[in-house]
């Protein structure tokens, strides 16, 4: 039986991009569906839905944010935003609304199908990982959000427990703070890296006196790694 289309909602005022786009996601195994205009959009979307919308952002009538907000009433779709302006205000607006990319026009398409394929994969359920992890002295229980170190429960924020989680289920790999971020805090994360740093110091804090044979590493010019000996 062949696996279905995944399907992908062009919205765009422009017929050239909109046929530009359409061709190269066909190209590559994708079905899709037109719209010149925000109410059009809707509509669609309502009666045909989609796994993914590529909207443009300014359109008469109803403009992509308005879209884009009126979806996310009732819909977590993967939407890619499509504009000729590139302000950082613009991007905090898309974020902020619930937008899960953004592509800065001109762009070349094969960038477009890139960026689709990228978003679709990470929208995709994942496999639940080992959800608890023991390292000589060290638990950690992400049922519960809880550490433990022998019989004694610590005081950890749920980023810090996140983190130490994700290292420890790594032991031994380096990570760098840009890699850290997108991990745990997510690939939309528009805070400094340097919140990485203050989350290893607070860790290290609560952690000192649990040491066994296993640290959180600094590798220098690189990141961090949690380390078991």
């Amino acid at each position: 039986m062949l696996a279905e289309k995944e399907r992908v909602m062009i919205v765009d005022d422009d017929e050239h991009i909109r046929e530009l786009l359409r061709l190269y996601l066909e190209k590559e195994g994708y079905e899709t569906s037109l719209a010149v205009d925000g109410n059009q959009a809707l509509s669609t979307f309502q009666d045909k839905g989609a796994d993914l919308i590529i909207l443009d952002v300014m359109m008469p009538g109803l403009d992509g944010w308005e879209v884009c907000r009126e979806i996310r009433k009732n819909s977590g779709v993967p939407i890619v935003m499509l504009t000729a302006k590139g302000e950082s205000f613009d991007k905090l607006t898309g974020f902020e609304l619930g937008a899960d990319d953004y592509v800065v026009k001109p762009f070349e398409p094969k960038e477009i199908v890139a960026r689709v394929k990228a978003v679709l994969r990470r929208a995709q359920p994942q496999v639940a990982p080992k959800r608890q992890i023991a390292i000589s002295n060290l638990v950690i229980d992400m049922e519960e959000y809880v550490v433990k170190v022998g019989d004694e429960t610590l005081e950890l924020a749920p980023k810090e427990i996140e983190l130490l989680y994700f290292l420890a289920s790594n032991a031994n790999q380096v990570f760098s703070r840009e890699q850290l971020i997108e991990q745990v805090w997510g690939y939309d994360y528009l805070g400094d890296t340097r919140t990485i740093d203050v989350h290893v110091k607070r860790l290290r804090s609560k952690l000192r006196h649990a040491e066994q044979d296993w640290h959180i590493k600094t590798v220098w010019g690189v990141g961090y790694k949690f380390e078991v000996k």
